[in-house]
């Protein structure tokens, strides 16, 4: 019996427990780790909550979770209640999919002022993540700022400007909802360093600002390049230029009524945000084109706002003893062997690209070359050691089973118009867990 222990519960480790599930059948015992009570990753806390057809692929994690060969083992923190090295002491392998929970820092003076939010800390507020509910960002300002030209930008600014009304079928939380019933936003500045054929933006994320109730997408038709040009793009960017060359050519009138802008500055980088203890504005330079790179020009303008949430990307969260690379944000890896028995799969291995599904063939071909490494595996006590270490250090696992009873309270508490209220604060998770 080979026994694999992988550490963290979002797609890159049910795909990747699914693969080995594929790969040994029955000679196989998977333990899928996680720091919260609850799984699923950045299904749970990072899609937005107005995508919950996104949401439905956790439905293929379940089948996988409830294989007799495959244990989540939620609420155990590795590098604190357990450490890698008595980890790969126990398991034949083990696998990191913690993913890139951090934020990448824009590196810019002012940024520690409040109201500037990274990404991971801003859609994990809205989703419920528990290190971020307490956020609370202050929308009483006319103007917020985004930095990227991403889907997660597209996410944030979207959330920012719809209406109560349009969250509904969302999961979004509670305490959020409140607080964006309380916004003065009338402008939404997303701010991208290079211009609209490097954006990327998927036509389906973009092309839904086009559809909000009380907010209109603002392009500038000076920022597009010429029409021709686009013939150079793949199909899923053409679609979304396109997209912007609709906006930009939308009529005063369709624009009447909207009291919200959604505005696009291309060729334009954050250079500093402006403020005494919390931010008044963003100071941005003019970028051009070279060689495909964005290169200052020395032009400045500031834009006043009262919110910037930078969508720049993220970072995996170092682990004691694991080597790290800096530069990539992630773990020092070949093709996912870190040595030792250790291995990483998804963001926690490549950064932080690609979709959802991208991390299905990473899961499957990090199995294969652990079945190479371990042949017939060595023997080790895996769950049976695990437990006996649980049980020793009084940690208070939750398993599978529990994890169904947090879901059926959540839906249980959900309001009219959603389909669950997630709690959000961990004692409150392992409290439903342990009912009954």
């Amino acid at each position: 019996m080979r026994q694999i222990a992988i550490i963290g519960s979002g797609p890159a480790g049910y795909y990747t427990a699914e693969a080995a599930l594929k790969q040994w059948g029955e000679d196989v015992h998977v333990d899928i780790f996680d720091c919260l009570p609850v799984p699923y990753g950045l299904i749970r806390t990072g899609v937005a909550p107005d995508h919950q057809s996104i949401k439905n692929v956790s439905r293929r994690y379940e089948a996988t979770a409830l294989s007799d060969n495959v244990r989540f083992l939620g609420n155990v923190l590795v590098g604190e209640h357990v450490s890698v090295a008595e980890l790969t002491g126990l398991y034949d392998a083990v696998v990191l999919a913690t993913g890139a929970p951090h934020d990448r820092k824009l590196g810019l003076e002012g940024e520690d002022l409040a109201n500037v939010y990274g990404s991971a800390a801003f859609v994990g507020w809205y989703n419920g993540h528990p290190n971020f509910a307490t956020l609370d960002p202050d929308l009483s300002h006319d103007t917020a700022v985004i930095v990227g030209n991403g889907n997660v930008a597209l996410d944030v600014a979207r959330i920012l400007a719809k209406t109560r009304e349009e969250f509904a079928g969302s999961d979004i939380v509670t305490h959020a909802l409140e607080v964006l019933d309380t916004s003065k936003l009338e402008r939404i500045v997303i701010l991208g360093r290079r211009g609209p054929h490097q954006i990327a933006m998927t036509p389906k994320e973009l092309g839904e600002l086009g559809k909000l109730d009380r907010a209109t997408p603002v392009v500038e038709a000076a920022d597009l390049p010429p029409e021709a040009e686009d013939d150079a793009l793949d199909p899923g960017q053409r679609k979304s230029v396109n997209h912007l060359r609709t906006y930009a050519g939308l009529p005063d009138d369709e624009r009447a009524g909207k009291p919200l802008r959604i505005e696009f500055d291309f060729f334009a980088s954050p250079r500093a945000i402006e403020g005494d203890d919390r931010i008044s504005g963003v100071v941005v330079e003019r970028t051009r084109l070279e060689n495909g790179r964005a290169v200052g020009t020395g032009e400045t303008y500031t834009i006043p706002a009262g919110l910037l949430v930078a969508c720049i990307g993220y970072q995996t969260s170092p682990i004691e003893g694991v080597p790290y690379d800096e530069a990539g944000g992630r773990f020092a890896n070949e093709e996912g062997r870190i040595g030792g028995g250790l291995y990483c799969v998804g963001w926690a291995r490549r950064g932080p690209s690609g979709t959802i599904g991208t991390n299905r063939p990473d899961g499957f071909s990090v199995i294969e070359m652990i079945a190479g490494d371990i042949g017939e595996g060595g023997g080790k006590r895996g769950a049976d050691g695990f437990d006996a270490l649980a049980s020793e250090r009084d940690l208070s696992v939750v398993e599978f089973h529990d994890w169904k009873r947090i879901e059926e309270a959540e839906t249980g508490r959900a309001r009219e118009d959603s389909p669950r209220e997630k709690f959000v604060h961990v004692d409150h998770m392992i409290a439903a867990a342990k009912k009954g």
